[in-house]
C-alpha cells in the first residue's frame, strides 16, 4: 500500500510540474476586481470571485493552483499577490502543488 501512495503521490507531483510557468514574472492574472473561472478549473461552487475580497481572493489562487493548466496558471494568478498569499496559502493547498512550486521557486518556501 505504501508503494501505492507512492506511485500517486509521484504521479501528483508530474501533473503539477508540467502545468508550472518558467518564471514567477509569466503570471500576469490581475490584481483587482472579478473573475470567472471557466468550468475546467471551477466545476462546482462559486465561479466568480472577486479578488479585492480577502477570502475569494484565497480561494480562487486555491483552486487555480490545484486545477488549473499552465495558461490559467498565468491570466488568472498575479505574481505579487501570490507571493502575498504564499504564507498563508502554502498550507491550505495540496502537499504535491505546494512541493512542486516551492521545489521550482525556492523564493517561496518560508
Amino acid at each position: 500500500m505504501h508503494d501505492d501512495l507512492s506511485s500517486i503521490a509521484s504521479l501528483l507531483r508530474a501533473r503539477y510540474k508540467q502545468r508550472l510557468p518558467s518564471r514567477l514574472d509569466e503570471l500576469a492574472g490581475p490584481e483587482h476586481g472579478l473573475m470567472e473561472l471557466p468550468l475546467h478549473i471551477a466545476w462546482s461552487g462559486l465561479r466568480v470571485l472577486d479578488l479585492d475580497l480577502p477570502r475569494q481572493r484565497m480561494s480562487l489562487y486555491r483552486t487555480v493552483l490545484a486545477e488549473g493548466m499552465r495558461d490559467d496558471l498565468c491570466r488568472f494568478l498575479n505574481r505579487d499577490i501570490l507571493l502575498e498569499l504564499w504564507p498563508v496559502l502554502h498550507r491550505l493547498i495540496g502537499r504535491a502543488v505546494k512541493d512542486v512550486w516551492e521545489e521550482a521557486f525556492p523564493g517561496l518556501r518560508p
